[in-house]
Parts: C-alpha cells; structure tokens; sequence
C-alpha cells in the first residue's frame, strides 16, 4: 500500500512536467530611429492580412480612415454603418511581436460623429482611446509597442461605445509570435456582430438604431462580416479537399457570446481567445464579446460546409450564418452521403400501413375516399402529438377525439392547421397551453381531407371540409416574412 502514494506523486509529478506555462522570453530594447518602416497591408474581410514574414522588428505604420456609410444590411434592407475604412469589419491588422505600431486614425469630413480606436493588443489607458479622440476632419496618431502575441479586437470606445461597436466599428488586429504562425494553405477573417435595428429582421427599408433592443440585448440581426448574407452563395468561402484551413474568428458583439461551430468538420487546432496555447479536436468554440479565437481544419470531403454560431436560432433567423465550398475528390471510406432512404414507421408501422394501403386513386372524390386519404394523413404527422385514437395526452396535447373546441368553428380548426396555435386553449373544459406548428406545407386536399377525417370520427360528426374551403382561408391569411435562411 506504501507504494501507491508514491505513484499517484509520481503520476502528478509527470503530468505537470507534461503542462508548460514557459511565457516568452522579455522583448529586447529597441532603437525607434534604427527600425526599417513598413506600411501596413492590411486585410478585408474575408481575406486575411497577410503574414509579417519578417524575422525582426519594425515600425509599422497603420492608417485607418472612419466613415459613416450607407450599406446593405439584408437584400433590401440598409443600414447606416460607422466603419474603419468603409466597411464592417474594419481592416485587419498584422504585426509581429516586438514591432512598434504607429496608428494613425482619421475621421472623414464628412462624418456626423467623433470618433476614436481602443486595440485590445495596446498595454496603456484606453487601448488608445484616449489618445485618439477624433473629431471630424481631423487626425490623431499614438505609437505603441505590441508585447504579447495574439489575436485581439480593436473597436471604436466613444461614448456611447455600444451604440459605436453595434453600428460596426469594430475589427481585429493578429500580433503574430517572434517566430511567426505555421503556414497554411488559405487564411479567412470572419468577425461576428450584432445590428440593433428598430424594424424586424429583413424588414425593408433603411432601418434605424434602436437602443432599448441593445440595452435589452435584443439584437433584429446577428450576423458575420456585417450582413445577413455575406457569405453565401457566390460569396462563400472557397477551399479545396485537403488543404489546411485558418480562420481569425472574431466578435465585435457588443453584448453576445458566439458559439462557432462549422457544420461538418471538426476544429484541429483551436486557440482559445487567440491565446499561445492550443486545443485540439474541437466541436465547437465560445468566443466572447470583445474576443477572438483562431480555428483551423483540413476539409477531407468536398461539399458546403456550414459556418454558424451554433446558439442556433441566430443562424437560421437572425443572420449568423455563412458557407464554405470544398472543392475536390471524394472519399466514400470517410463520408458515404445517403446510402439509404425508406419508410419507417416505427410502431406505428402495422395500422399506419394499413391506412395507406386503403387510400384510393387522388381522382376519387367520395366521402369514402376522402376519409381514408384523412386517416393516412392523421396516422403519419396528426398521431404522433394527438395519438392514435385522438385521445391527446393529459395536460400536455388536447384531445381531438369528442372535441368541442375542434367542432364549433371549422374556418378556426383550418387556420389553425395552416397558421400553428400557441397560448392557452380550453377543450371539453379543460385548458391547454403548448404549441402547434403550423403545417402550411400540406396542400389544401390534405387539409381538407385530414379534417374531414377527424370531423368524422372518434366521436364526432360534422360536414366534410372542402379544398376550396382551405384555399379562401389560406388566401385571407398574411404571408409570413421570412424569418430565416432556407
């Protein structure tokens, strides 16, 4: 027994010498006047800036111009964006560990507002807020020298600086290692943002900012590099099988954390909040208001792969959402696609089987007919919340079958049907409260037959519904605005 404190010390002590916390060796000091100048290149979204390549330090010198500009925030939306450089994200920076920065920011004449820079990167008051405070037409330059390595924001800090950071200034700035990132085949920049606008998400028109939506958090869009859309279609993100992927991911927020994830792959490498250390095989990675993160892959299929912030609805209804397209060979070893698509029916299978094989000719109009094309219709989406003889489930779906709420008014149960249901409902004198869907997917026979069905069964007795009936309600009722990516 003496010998198993001595292991388990032994075991702790090998796994400490396997965790390294070596920070990087002190910057040497530097001669400003002896330093080579180089101008910045900077990067536009999605393109990366470029690396340093350089193995010593320099002054680089960044130029940054705001302005105020009209942009598209949706295909028929516009917005007015405060920008570094024109557009939302600002232009991405690269300099090498121990370069002295020289920044100069200017604020077009034609500007409302002033305006200034806060770089996460910057060790001093502010990030440079404070020495940056600019007023239209005019320019301010600070110098700084960048000690640590990383991946950070930068964003505009005037008052009120959510409403600077919501309207999109914002963007990142890479302060590469010494010895520089390992290379790659592609590099993108992607920065997720958050727009406060008073109209709903894809209202038409140009939209203001609403700032009760911000302090409420509240945001109509949340989407990457400043517009729902960005990186679709023939703006996603090219790639090709086996090349090795790197994003500079980045959240401008103001106020939402992002989870990005990219739908069927998996991280190699990340490096949480684009610090020194890695993390391998990830799923998806928490990126913070303020922060950054850098992921990198090597797609092994061709095919579009899906980037999101995987706190999902801002995907598919607020805007976060963008593609990549792999080009190249397949690899059926690693992934198949579909290999088989049939009826499953579960449980079910025997009765559901059943309806579907007495359902008659579509040309056939008979109440019969039409009852039996009803049943199939219920037995396959109606059963599975209603259940098999309609009974519902206590407290939770109310039954059809007997149903004085389902009977009393069949213009209601078609509406219903086609526009979902939400809120409370009192049936047979109980009450109900969950949530229908609505099934404006089925054509109007289906309705219509599926209704004339449950009017005629399980206890009930009412006159058929018609087609015709379901078209005059579905015509009287609004068209949805999209709410959401296809």
């Amino acid at each position: 027994m003496r010998a198993l404190p001595l292991l388990l010390a032994a075991l702790l002590a090998a796994c400490r010498a396997g965790v390294s916390d070596e920070r990087p060796r002190p910057l040497a000091d530097l001669d400003p006047a002896k330093l080579p100048v180089v101008e910045a290149t900077l990067g536009q979204a999605p393109e990366a800036a470029p690396p340093t390549k350089r193995t010593a330090p320099a002054k680089v010198v960044v130029k940054l111009e705001v302005r105020e500009v009209v942009k598209d925030l949706a295909d028929g939306v516009q917005y007015t964006f405060w920008t570094f450089g024109g557009n939302v994200p600002g232009p991405m920076i690269r300099v090498r560990r121990g370069d002295l920065v020289e920044l100069h920011l200017a604020n077009h004449p034609n500007n409302a507002m002033p305006h200034n820079i806060d770089l996460h990167a910057v060790t001093g008051p502010g990030g440079g807020a404070s020495s940056t405070f600019t007023a239209p037409g005019h320019q301010t330059q600070f110098t700084f020298r960048a000690l640590n390595a990383g991946v950070y924001v930068y964003h505009c800090a005037t008052a009120p600086v959510g409403m600077h950071i919501g309207n999109g200034m914002y963007g990142l700035i890479a302060v590469e290692p010494e010895a520089g990132l390992p290379p790659v085949d592609r590099e993108y920049y992607v920065m997720q943002g958050e727009v406060y606008t008073h109209g709903a998400f894809r209202e038409p028109g140009l939209q203001p900012f609403d700032m009760a939506r911000a302090i409420h958090e509240d945001p109509a869009y949340v989407v990457f590099n400043g517009r729902d859309g960005a990186l679709i279609g023939d703006r996603a993100l090219p790639a090709n099988v086996g090349e090795r992927v790197r994003v500079f991911f980045g959240n401008g927020g103001p106020n939402l954390v992002s989870s990005f994830h990219v739908i069927g792959e998996i991280f190699d490498t990340v490096y949480p909040e684009a610090g020194a250390r890695p993390n391998h095989d990830v799923q998806t990675t928490l990126v913070p208001a303020g922060g950054a993160a850098i992921a990198e892959f090597v797609p092994e299929v061709p095919g579009t792969f899906v980037l999101v912030d995987h706190s999902i609805f801002r995907a598919f209804n607020k805007g976060a959402v963008g593609m990549l397209k792999v080009a190249g060979p397949e690899n059926k070893l690693i992934y198949s696609g579909q290999e088989i698509d049939e009826v499953y029916l579960g449980e079910r299978s025997a009765k559901a089987t059943e309806a579907l094989d007495k359902v008659p000719a579509p040309e056939s109009d008979t109440l019969e007919a039409r009852m039996a094309r009803g049943k199939a219709v219920f037995m396959g989406t109606c059963s599975t919340c209603h259940q098999l003889e309609a009974q519902g489930i206590p407290s939770v779906f109310p039954p059809l079958a007997k149903s004085d709420f389902l009977m009393a008014d069949p213009r209601r149960s078609i509406h219903i049907v086609l526009g979902g249901l939400q809120g409370e409902v009192t049936v047979n004198g109980q009450t109900y409260n969950n949530v229908m869907p609505p099934l404006a997917n089925f054509t109007d026979h289906e309705i219509a037959d599926v209704l004339t069905y449950v009017r005629n069964s399980f206890g009930n007795q009412g006159a058929p519904i018609a087609p015709e009936d379901v078209a005059a309600v579905r015509a009287e009722m609004p068209k949805p605005a999209p709410t959401g990516h296809p």
